[in-house]
């Protein structure tokens, strides 16, 4: 069981890193909550690993936190809930937003995410709400406003690409993207440009 990862960072497009390990380069899949906390391409990084086993494929999850990868695992033994959606869920809500998602019951909100129905929710919430309060919740604080790359049209392109590879339609990733743009006057890396639509997203 591959746990844990440390090495260079070598690729970093979303939802996906390859971090080489002197020489071994692994794949990850990852949430954008892990995504935004990423270095960038080229410095050390270390990273919390699952192992996801199949009969065709072999997959490697990744996270920043202990934490994280804590909830991953309590939301993939939820009846209905796979990889994908649990990976889903991380990327539009973090710990300490889905904990309150399930403590208030707040199934409109955890609707609002791709893949995620309402039995799907209502059985997030039975069967999570005896899990979450032992889960160590922490704010995930982000700052892109420092950043020096803008949101040119590969930043868009890539932000586009991860929105769809978590589940989201051509049509409504592309709509997304462009109202994070409107929603903000700050110029944004591709990140921001995921988070920020995300954001959008959740809170409509």
């Amino acid at each position: 069981m591959i746990g844990r990862l440390t090495g260079v960072l070598a690729v970093k497009r979303a939802p996906q890193i390859l971090v080489d390990c002197q020489g071994v380069g692994y794949e990850a899949d990852v949430s954008m909550t892990t995504y935004y906390q990423l270095p960038e391409v080229g410095e050390q990084v270390s990273v919390w690993t699952h192992l996801q086993i199949k009969d065709d494929a072999h997959t490697l999850i990744g996270f920043k936190t202990e934490q994280e990868r804590k909830l991953f695992r309590q939301l993939i033994r939820v009846n209905g809930v796979g990889p994908k959606m649990a990976l889903t869920i991380l990327s539009g809500t973090d710990s300490r937003e889905f904990a309150q998602c399930v403590s208030q019951n707040d199934i409109v909100t955890l609707t609002r995410l791709p893949g995620v129905g309402k039995k799907t929710a209502e059985r997030l919430i039975i069967e999570m709400r005896d899990k979450v309060d032992d889960l160590i919740c922490e704010d995930l604080l982000f700052d892109d406003a420092g950043s020096s790359e803008k949101s040119s049209p590969s930043n868009k392109n890539e932000a586009i690409e991860a929105l769809q590879a978590l589940g989201y339609k051509p049509a409504d990733a592309e709509k997304m993207v462009k109202q994070a743009e409107q929603a903000t006057d700050v110029e944004m890396t591709a990140s921001g440009l995921i988070r920020k639509a995300l954001q959008t997203s959740v809170q409509r």
